[in-house]
């Protein structure tokens, strides 16, 4: 039964990951909020491990540069392609990586 735990929180994690457009999370990214996650992790497993507070396994991604606040530069590219992201709320934290759509105004 407790093997089925992690999965079951990871799949309510999983519910709770959404694309949003990057304008709408400006105010998060303004207060030091908004954390990227490298386009190789998989959002879920990382929102899952900063809910359960792993430190090692947050530090360990941290250090090789796979998670960090989202940049000047990445906000203003995102919102200079009106770009959409992959978002989850871990209080305080937004967890974000960049959608592989396009962006909504982009035809191709």
């Amino acid at each position: 039964m407790t093997d089925t735990l992690p999965d079951l929180e990871k799949a309510k994690v999983n519910l709770e990951t959404s694309s949003i457009p990057w304008a709408e999370l400006q105010r998060f990214f303004a207060a030091g909020l908004a954390i990227a996650v490298a386009d190789e992790l998989d959002l879920v497993e990382v929102a899952y491990q900063f809910s359960r507070d792993n430190k090692a396994q947050v530090e360990q991604w941290l250090n090789a540069g796979l998670i960090g606040h989202v940049t000047d530069r990445q906000a203003g590219e995102w919102i200079d392609t009106n770009n959409s992201v992959w978002a989850v709320v871990v209080r305080p934290w937004v967890l974000v990586q960049a959608s592989i759509y396009a962006p909504a105004n982009n035809p191709g």
